[in-house]
């Protein structure tokens, strides 16, 4: 049954600039749009926030959801300018002359470049199937670097979630079904390889 999946480990975390379209997980999802590795995990937030009116009896009420936030956590432990880059807005990433140096330069409100990206938490299980949670966003928490003799820099990323279609959509969560079946197929049985009779008399043998 599918609702006996039990989900145990983390995953890899991609990324893309959005450009309007959103790219297939199959295209994403590969090893050269790995923002860095992580640890701890990724957590997946969803909380609306809801309005119920109710008559003073008690008799009748009514709720809406009046708001909707979405974030994605996750701990980038490899990284390098290129993927602060990607986590502040302001930064400016450039080469040295030399080609030895990579400098990436950060703040100041008018360097702001309005980016957003595609990121797609990849996590994988033969057993049960694949998980893929699929977001638009930017990390609004900005980075911290620490250099400690004896515990590796972990830059902690919070993407909050921006609607990625027409509807509204905040968060797609994909999985695979390992034993499915497609309906509507035709069998796959080969077709008979047995010549057609040509005798012109259609009299037979």
């Amino acid at each position: 049954m599918s609702n006996e999946r039990i989900v145990l480990g983390s995953g890899d975390l991609h990324y893309m600039e959005f450009t309007g379209e959103l790219p297939e997980i199959d295209v994403i999802c590969v090893k050269k749009t790995i923002l860095g590795y992580i640890n701890g995990g990724a957590i997946i937030d969803y909380k609306p926030s809801t309005y119920t009116a109710k008559d003073d009896k008690g008799l009748v009420s009514k709720t809406i959801i009046t708001e909707e936030e979405a974030s994605l956590k996750s701990g980038v432990m490899t990284f390098d300018a290129n993927t602060l880059g990607v986590m502040t807005s302001t930064g400016r990433v450039s080469t040295s002359d030399d080609g030895k140096r990579r400098i990436i330069k950060v703040g100041g409100p008018g360097n702001d470049n309005g980016k957003s990206y595609v990121f797609c938490f990849h996590h994988t299980d033969k057993k049960d199937g694949d998980i893929w949670i699929l977001i638009v966003g930017k990390n609004k928490a900005g980075f911290s670097l620490s250099f400690i003799k004896d515990k590796e820099t972990i830059i902690d990323a919070e993407i909050i979630c921006e609607p990625q279609d027409d509807e509204g959509t905040l968060i797609q969560y994909i999985e695979e079904i390992l034993d499915a079946t497609v309906e509507g197929t035709e069998s796959t049985e080969p077709e008979s390889t047995e010549p057609e009779s040509t005798d012109p008399e259609g009299e037979g043998a």
